[in-house]
């Protein structure tokens, strides 16, 4: 069973840094990408971020220029380090990962949740 740990959530005044974790208990090789989605209270989960296994990333055009997406193999850890941040940030912010399986298919697996709160 893959479990995916997110940290580094919290309380931060708006223009703020925060920088989020998310530990793989696999080999994040075994991933096709992995990725950052949030919901913020009454909306619908929107990607934020995402990294392919071959160096691809994507970014919501809301967080483009202030948000970057990285991992460290030998650690099993996907990061989102978040810069500039504004209130309309706040969200649960969930680690996201999938890898293809037979036949078509696909399998997604998703963190609990961290909550981040951007104070203005």
């Amino acid at each position: 069973q893959v479990q995916l740990v997110e940290s580094g959530g919290g309380l931060v005044q708006a223009g703020g840094s925060l920088r989020l974790s998310c530990a793989a208990s696999e080999s994040i090789f075994t991933f096709s990408a992995m990725g950052w989605y949030r919901q913020a209270p009454g909306k619908q989960r929107d990607l934020v971020a995402t990294l392919t296994i071959g160096d691809i990333t994507d970014y919501a055009d809301s967080v483009k220029g202030r948000f970057t997406i990285s991992r460290d193999n030998a650690e099993n850890t996907v990061y989102l380090q978040m810069n500039s941040l504004r209130p309309a940030d706040t969200a649960v912010y969930y680690c996201h990962a999938y890898r293809p399986g037979n036949w078509g298919t696909r399998f997604d697996y998703w963190g609990q949740g961290t909550q981040v709160t951007v104070s203005s």
